[in-house]
């Protein structure tokens, strides 16, 4: 079988169809759509295909128009805005039958000396190695794994422990804040490629952060009661990092009104360096309404 981080690495290999176009796989699965951080590490994927390999991406903004459909390929169309003495300015547009589904800028710049600091982590979390699998949480919860859940783990490219217990009832989500932590690694290696590592991070980026949003509301696990979508997905590339060792994603969100909910993530490595920096907005919709 397969290792789902190798299928990762081939899900983020795009097939060039032209100057500045390329083809990417979107796999048939169960889901109503494509998952929006494969859209994103793909389009960064081909705007790093059309720059100088000495300058590493240093920021996204995207925006998510369409649901695309699970299945059938998607077209990334790069337009090369810039190329200056030390910062490359792409444009990609992701098209699915022909209709515009995902648009992502993203600036490449060429390290340069300057101020180093920053400030230190929130909270001191236990090492990944001291916290439970999901699939162990979700068994010690529910006594079993749910054939949904065990197929979506058998799928998951990246392991992901969270820093606090799940919460199950009503009783345990009152009073909490809209807060989360959770250590990620890719479940095998992903090559030695930069630009592999800063795409495949950046579709774990889009799996957990909107849960923040969700915390004082519901269970994370289990039926929901709002269907959940991305707007808009920012980052900020402040070092050098490998997606396939263990990385603290620290998640809160500030405010959720009118539908929307905003997070914010920091990404650290076991050091707490800061090596990422995440917005995102999602829409959130009752069920049935």
């Amino acid at each position: 079988m397969t290792n789902p981080a190798e299928k990762l690495v081939d899900l983020l290999d795009l097939e060039q169809i032209e100057v500045n176009i390329f083809r990417g796989r979107s796999p048939q699965e169960s889901l109503q759509r494509v998952f929006g951080g494969q859209v994103a590490g793909q389009a960064l994927v081909a705007a790093g295909r059309t720059t100088e390999g000495d300058r590493p991406v240093h920021s996204l903004h995207a925006y998510f128009l369409r649901p695309g459909r699970p299945g059938v390929p998607i077209v990334y169309q790069v337009e090369r805005v810039r190329d200056g003495r030390s910062f490359t300015t792409r444009r990609v547009v992701a098209v699915q039958q022909g209709r515009t589904i995902f648009n992502l800028t993203a600036s490449f710049h060429k390290p340069e000396p300057g101020f180093d600091h920053q400030l230190p982590l929130r909270r001191v979390v236990p090492d990944p190695e001291e916290l439970p699998t999901v699939a162990e949480e979700v068994r010690e919860a529910l006594h079993d794994l749910p054939e949904s859940l065990e197929r979506m783990a058998r799928r998951m490219p990246f392991e992901i422990r969270y820093a606090d217990r799940l919460r199950w009832t009503p009783d345990e989500i009152a009073g909490a804040e809209p807060r989360s932590a959770v250590w990620m690694r890719a479940v095998g290696p992903l090559g030695d490629d930069p630009l592999v590592h800063t795409c495949a991070l950046t579709y774990a980026s889009d799996m957990t952060l909107l849960d923040a949003v969700r915390i004082p509301v519901e269970p994370l696990w289990g039926p929901r009661g709002f269907d959940m979508a991305s707007l808009d997905h920012a980052m900020w590339f402040h070092r050098p990092f490998r997606a396939d060792e263990w990385f603290l994603y620290d998640q809160e969100s500030p405010i959720a009104t009118g539908g929307r909910g905003l997070a914010r993530g920091r990404i650290y490595d076991r050091e707490g360096r800061l090596l990422v920096s995440v917005v995102q907005e999602g829409l959130f919709r009752k069920l049935g309404d």
